[in-house]
């Protein structure tokens, strides 16, 4: 191993060969795993696409979106990456203890983002656009409720982690665990600000 593996900043096993040859493996598998969640997601953004002007009269984006809120959410869930790199560094380098502490601060900011969400649907649906309402509110509900249900899955993957830490430390296992977790999460962030870009901001300008 050579020094750069040694220094290297992010959640490499280099110095754990055993580790580092089992994560391979799996972590490959689990990459394979989000490339097929992102057809998913390319499927529900080419339907949200063509769905934009199907509004059967009913509210556009521009009546119903709310920027304020919006850029809540996007400064959560980028803070939430920010802090679960934090737990990854915490994985190589540091303690039980600040790990422990970082995840917790990623399921606030997740759970936060998802309370934001949510009041975000009960108020478009409080002003009569409920998914029912047309095609293009229907691929909206769809698109970003599916990534708030990845988000949700997100949280309850951190609280069994952070109960498997508190029981059994940074084992083997628990560190691969968490190598995946954190390319889950980060993918939900890219797919996030995908929808910001694709569907709020353009749909306030309408």
């Amino acid at each position: 191993m050579n020094a750069q593996g040694r220094n290297y900043p992010g959640i490499n096993l280099d110095h754990e060969p055993q580790t580092h040859a089992e994560a391979e493996e799996k972590v490959f598998g689990f990459w394979v795993f989000l490339m097929s969640d992102l057809v998913l997601f390319a499927l529900l953004f080419a339907t949200y696409a063509t769905m934009t002007g199907a509004t059967a009269g009913g509210p556009s984006g521009g009546d119903v979106f709310e920027l304020k809120s919006t850029m809540i959410e996007t400064g959560l869930l980028l803070a939430s990456s920010f802090t679960f790199g934090m737990a990854s560094l915490e994985i190589k380098y540091g303690g039980k203890g600040r790990l422990f502490a970082w995840l917790a601060v990623t399921l606030l900011f997740g759970a936060l983002f998802l309370g934001f969400e949510w009041r975000d649907f009960a108020t478009m649906i409080a002003q009569g656009a409920p998914p029912s309402r047309s095609g293009f509110l229907s691929a909206f509900f769809v698109l970003v409720g599916t990534h708030g249900l990845h988000v949700t899955a997100g949280c309850v993957w951190i609280v069994v982690m952070m109960a498997q830490i508190a029981v059994f430390g940074t084992a083997r296992d628990v560190k691969i665990r968490m190598l995946r977790l954190g390319l889950f999460w980060h993918f939900l962030d890219i797919v996030w600000i995908a929808i910001f870009s694709v569907v709020y901001l353009p749909g306030l300008v309408r």
